[in-house]
Order: structure tokens, then C-alpha cells, then sequence
């Protein structure tokens, strides 16, 4: 009996620390989308409007982001091209820029979409799979054809 009290209690606090992290997670998107309508400048200098956004935060010494989450995002970069814009911030020496888009570690992806409103935000590491499935929910951007996935398989391989 005392091991079932314990389990319950267990799977109670996972659960509610699950439920904080994601209600943390909708009110920090909540509250870039409040500031965001209220500023035209969303602090990136290389914000074009029009196009679906993945802004990316990283350091030159985050193993993760460079193990990981980089060739997700090029191989995104190969499928879209000119579709998608991405942008690549550097958060130790853009502080100023992280603190004002609520970044607490790395790797840290944000989806904008073409209006400039942040739709997803990503904490830790995202898969190709996982921001294309985020882009195609607001963005219209389709999942590229087997052609396409080839042709950007072919880039990545060159590159390497």
C-alpha cells in the first residue's frame, strides 16, 4: 500500500510539473504576441515580412545545437529555399535579444509566421519533422515532394 501512495504521488507531481511547463510555454507566446502587436520591430534586423520564420538561438559552445539542431535546420534550408526564412542568433552575444524573446537556454527555436506573430516556440532540441509540422499547421508551407526531400538529401551530402 505505502508503494502505490508513492507512485500516485509520483505520477501527481510528473504530471504537474508537465502542466506548468506547458501553461510557462502558452503564456511566454502569449506575451511575445501582445508585445509583438504593440512594436513593429521585432528586434531582428533581418525580419522580412511575408515569408514563415524559424528564429534560431545558439551558442558557438552548445554541443546540442551543433550535434543536432543545425542540420535540422539546414536541411529545412535545403527543402524551402527562399520559402522560409531563418535566423540565426548567437544568444551570448545577443543577450539583449534573448532576454526580450524570454530565451532560457539552448537550442531555443521560435516558428513566426509571415505576419510576424510567434506561433511555436521550441525548448531544446526540434526536429526537421516536428517545425515542418509547425510551419505546414499556419503557414500553408507543404511538405516538399520526394523530389524535392532528394534534391535537399543531395545538398546536405555535398555539404558534409
Amino acid at each position: 500500500m505505502d508503494i502505490a501512495i508513492r507512485f500516485g504521488i509520483t505520477i501527481l507531481i510528473i504530471f504537474a510539473g508537465v502542466g506548468l511547463y506547458l501553461a510557462v510555454t502558452k503564456l511566454r507566446l502569449a506575451s511575445l504576441r501582445h508585445v509583438q502587436r504593440d512594436q513593429a520591430n521585432l528586434g531582428l534586423d533581418d525580419f522580412r515580412v511575408g515569408a514563415p520564420t524559424i528564429l534560431y538561438f545558439t551558442t558557438p559552445d552548445c554541443a546540442p545545437c551543433q550535434t543536432l539542431q543545425s542540420p535540422a535546420i539546414e536541411e529545412l534550408r535545403a527543402q524551402f529555399g527562399d520559402a522560409l526564412q531563418i535566423i540565426k542568433v548567437d544568444a551570448s552575444e545577443r543577450i539583449d535579444l534573448a532576454n526580450q524573446w524570454g530565451v532560457l537556454s539552448v537550442p531555443t527555436t521560435f516558428i513566426i509566421d509571415a505576419q510576424g506573430q510567434p506561433r511555436h516556440v521550441n525548448n531544446g532540441v526540434a526536429s526537421a519533422a516536428k517545425l515542418v509540422q509547425q510551419l505546414h499547421a499556419f503557414a500553408g508551407l507543404s511538405q516538399p515532394s520526394g523530389a524535392a526531400r532528394q534534391v535537399a538529401a543531395n545538398k546536405l551530402a555535398t555539404h558534409a
